[in-house]
């Protein structure tokens, strides 16, 4: 069903009161042991635990209920884009809600309404297959379309208690995890980067939860357009659910994206080269009559399907590199369809510029660096190919009734199969265009320029990254720093060197068999080239700074401020240190934010020698 839409205006409504619907469980199957919403609600909670779950895409599950949760923070942002009033989080409502202990949206009496529940999905996990995983402690409430921007969102609470999905596990989220999800799912929307969303923080002080050590719970009340990932399609293959794959991307096609006629044809190959040029976006929806031309070429409309999810992602994993955000665990099941950062558990940014760095403690074999994100996401997205590739492969024969009904014949095997891996393969080269057209456009406005050319790329920005790690200098406050350079600052060797002190750390040079004059000589070299560069683009130095300043962030929510933040708010009870971290993140880009000045200047400062290169493990 689909419920009520309100009268919320664009100064926001109550939470009661904003539109609610929930399309995602009226399209698509419903666990078979709890069909409706009913038959859930009347089954006791502890019956809801692990098991597995066939021929379905999620179960009815209610969150568990709480003792005398505490609302710790809450994102103004995220209450502004879902269009809830300002103040609302001061009702006892609001704090119930997102503790998980109200549901707005079921009768209980009539028993009927809007029901919370989890997905069903695998994955593949560090390379090798996991079988059924799901959301073991995410519940959704509901979805909401924000009236005055019309984007619908699926309102989740991480931490509600466990699921079907749950395994092993509890169903519970820590604080200290808690706290990362929060600020980070802001600071990244802020930085202009896709990803799921944060709107509160609640505490569980009566729940001690069993990690690495005993902690106290949290919930995340998060967001998204769209919850679901590669790792959702993932297990529908692995089953031989044929009629479920094809259900799920019609679904993705018609109710995630905004229909068959929005999604992208083929980019014609004159214009995908490896060295795109950023005056072409190959982004851009291509006109083509999909089905024209050579047979091994014709492509239907679940191949559109895929080109959209690989180009998104392709745009997420560029800014991600652009701004060194670093996600840790990269397997299909935290690989968003809408090309959402997703599921946040060892991340980081890095401190210096160290492209083998990997904020995960388990992963030993840098499968996840920062160098290797934009690798990994591909390889993630052949395997979505591949999960597709009975639909794409099919070409026009797509919708005959003996293909639905009784599969790929011996007689058409060999073409669908060689149909398919084109597609994949040339989806492949889209993904190389898309990325680095938009990492071009990103890293030359992060240097100042005009535009990034294939020059520049190779030289001026590859000279840059390779001081910056053979230097161990920090990589986004590198870029804030060039922002408030003069040309005039550049003019001479000796002002060069002068200017180049400047992006040091406060201990002096820590690369090893670098002495300090070696590196003022080195940087200062490539700060004359920057020079000349700025000289021939002939802005102002007014302009180039101004618009340099708007994307390259002065505040970063490094680890060891996450780290400080944790121990602040869990050990020693600070709690106005949460709004004045998360107004930081929500305006990333200005000079100062009102509040405590020495600590404001201290978290955008030189990151303290012994907190660098941080880890964690996986367990949240």
């Amino acid at each position: 069903m689909t419920a009520h839409l309100s009268n919320a205006s664009t100064a926001g409504a109550s939470l009661r009161d904003i539109p609610k619907s929930n399309d995602f469980t009226s399209h698509l199957p419903a666990d078979p042991e709890y069909p409706t919403p009913q038959d859930s609600h009347k089954a006791p909670r502890e019956k809801l635990g692990p098991r597995l779950v066939k021929d379905a895409l999620f179960t009815y599950v209610r969150p568990a209920t709480v003792e005398e949760p505490e609302l710790l923070a809450i994102s103004p942002r995220a209450m502004q884009d879902i269009g809830i009033k300002q103040g609302e989080e001061e009702t006892d409502e609001f704090k119930q809600v997102v503790a998980g202990n109200k549901i707005l949206t079921w009768d209980e009496e009539k028993g009927e309404g809007i029901y919370p529940w989890a997905q069903c999905y695998g994955g593949w996990q560090f390379g090798s297959w996991a079988a059924q995983l799901g959301d073991g402690r995410a519940i959704s409430l509901f979805e909401t379309t924000n009236p005055s921007t019309t984007r619908r969102y699926e309102i989740q609470l991480k931490g509600a208690g466990k699921t079907p999905y749950s395994r092993f596990a509890d169903g519970k989220a820590v604080v200290r995890s808690s706290i990362r999800e929060f600020v980070v799912s802001e600071a990244l929307n802020a930085l202009n980067i896709p990803s799921t969303r944060a709107l509160s923080l609640t505490l569980l002080p009566k729940d001690r939860i069993v990690r690495e050590r005993i902690e106290p719970g949290a919930i995340v009340a998060r967001f998204a357009e769209s919850w679901l990932r590669i790792g959702t399609f993932d297990l529908l293959r692995s089953r031989g659910y044929r009629g479920l794959t094809r259900q799920l991307a019609e679904y993705v096609a018609t109710n995630v994206f905004p229909g068959w006629s929005s999604l992208p044809s083929r980019i014609p190959e004159d214009t995908i080269t490896e060295s795109t040029s950023s005056t072409v976006d190959p982004a851009r929806n291509v006109d083509l009559e999909s089905l024209e031309g050579p047979e091994e070429l014709q492509e239907n409309r679940f191949a559109r399907i895929y080109r959209e999810i690989v180009r998104r992602n392709a745009l997420t994993v560029a800014k991600w590199q652009a701004y060194a955000f670093t996600n840790g665990v990269l397997n299909t099941d935290n690989t968003s369809v809408f090309g959402l950062s997703i599921d946040f558990g060892p991340f980081a940014f890095l401190d210096n510029f160290d492209p083998s760095y990997t904020p995960n403690h388990d992963d030993h074999m840098l499968r996840y660096s920062y160098r290797n994100q934009p690798t990994i996401i591909w390889w993630n997205l052949v395997r979505l190919g591949e999960d597709l590739g009975e639909l794409i492969g099919a070409g026009g024969r797509v919708d005959e009734d003996e293909f639905r009904e009784k599969g790929v014949s011996k007689e058409f095997a060999d073409v669908l199969i060689k149909r398919a891996e084109g597609i994949i393969e040339r989806a492949g080269e889209e993904y190389k265009a898309v990325f680095m057209h938009e990492y071009k456009r990103l890293m030359g406005a992060r240097l100042g320029l005009k535009q990034l050319s294939e020059e520049d790329f190779k030289g001026l920005l590859s000279d840059f990254l390779d001081t910056l790690e053979q230097l161990e200098l920090d990589f986004n406050q590198s870029f804030r720093k060039l922002s408030h350079l003069a040309v005039s600052d550049l003019a001479s060797d000796d002002q060069r060197k002068e200017v180049a002190k400047r992006f040091f750390h406060a201990e002096g040079i820590t690369a090893i068999g670098t002495s300090l004059d070696d590196a003022t000589a080195r940087l200062g070299e490539w700060l004359g080239t920057l020079h000349r560069r700025w000289t021939e683009d002939n802005v102002t130095d007014e302009e180039r700074q101004s618009a340099m300043k708007t994307i390259n962030p002065k505040f970063i929510p490094k680890s060891w401020i996450l780290d400080e933040l944790i121990d602040r708010v869990e050990k020693k009870g600070e709690r106005e240190v949460l709004d004045r971290v998360m107004k930081m993140a929500l305006n990333p880009f200005e000079e100062s934010w009102g509040g405590d000045a020495a600590e404001e200047e201290r978290f955008c400062g030189d990151v303290p020698k012994f907190n660098r290169a941080m880890q964690c493990s996986c367990s949240s």
